[in-house]
């Protein structure tokens, strides 16, 4: 296997919520909800930078496809990091982002490894970090 993500798919429990958040809301770029005509096929997919694809889809259609129950989700199962390339960028995210209707859990901050970082969920409780960190800057 090669060490490669192409795709990571979030489970909801509103869809249409889901994609008003990070369409709307955080301005991710989708072609909306794809495969309403098949039961279980809903589904919204969100091109990311890097050739990284972001899905959404129901919690019962994931659980219905993988063959495992509905579970309640856990926050602190893993986290999604948005790495920016300044302080100042951390703070218009996370304000975006609590405009767009996400939970901040912890406000922006100085880190232990000299960078700067805030935490928040949307609205399906997925966790999510903002974070300027001086060794790992994104590339512009």
């Amino acid at each position: 296997m090669k060490p490669r993500i192409t795709l990571v798919t979030l489970g909801v429990d509103d869809l249409e919520r889901a994609v008003e958040f990070y369409g709307r809301g955080l301005g991710f770029k989708t072609e909306g909800i794809v495969g309403k005509e098949f039961e279980y096929g809903a589904v919204a997919f969100f091109e990311l930078e890097g050739g990284l694809r972001l899905a959404l889809w129901p919690r019962k259609s994931l659980s219905r496809d993988c063959g495992l129950p509905v579970s309640a989700p856990s926050p602190t199962d893993f986290c999604l990091a948005h790495n920016v390339s300044s302080r100042a960028e951390v703070d218009t995210v996370m304000d975006q982002v609590r405009n767009a209707g996400a939970q901040i859990v912890k406000a922006a901050h100085d880190t232990f490894y000299g960078g700067y970082s805030g935490y928040f969920q949307d609205p399906d409780k997925h966790l999510w970090e903002v974070t300027w960190n001086p060794q790992l800057l994104p590339k512009e």
